[in-house]
């Protein structure tokens, strides 16, 4: 795989308890994401944080590792339903940190040996760059998965 740059741009106003500030891709994809401290740690209130953007980036990461990992084992997913929770919290001498990513995972994947499903996660979980970033970081990472049967 070549080497993958991406850029994203922030605009921030005003001191951190009352400012507020906005978030854009450098694809164009998304722009003008609002954020503010308020909304960081209270009601989202349609804004979004850089934990919900780690949350998102994780998840899009992880279902594309399984989406892989299942087409190799020839049962490509018909659908996949993932859902990241990231965890920040007060870690004692250092502040808030990210201290951990909850993964859930629903699978439909016609063709799949059921008892193959687990260590597809498992491999999905060890080859996803943010699931290595966040481990490496101290945070801990926990995967849930079900597989349902094709529709």
């Amino acid at each position: 795989m070549p080497r993958i740059t991406r850029t994203a741009e922030v605009t921030w106003e005003g001191n951190v308890a009352r400012g507020n500030g906005s978030i854009s891709a450098g694809s164009g994809a998304f722009s003008g994401l609002p954020y503010s401290l308020p909304t960081r740690i209270g009601a989202a209130e349609g804004k979004t944080s850089p934990e919900e953007l780690l949350a998102a980036a994780h998840a899009g990461c992880f279902a594309m590792g399984l989406a892989a990992e299942l087409t190799g084992a020839e049962a490509p997913p018909e659908k996949l339903d993932v859902t990241c929770t990231i965890v920040m919290d007060e870690v004692e001498g250092q502040g808030h940190q990210i201290v951990g990513s909850e993964i859930e995972t629903d699978a439909i994947a016609p063709g799949l040996d059921p008892s193959a499903f687990d260590g597809l996660v498992e491999a999905a979980d060890t080859g996803c760059p943010f699931s290595t970033l966040l481990k490496n970081a101290g945070a801990t990472v926990t995967v849930s998965a079900t597989l349902h049967p094709a529709s």
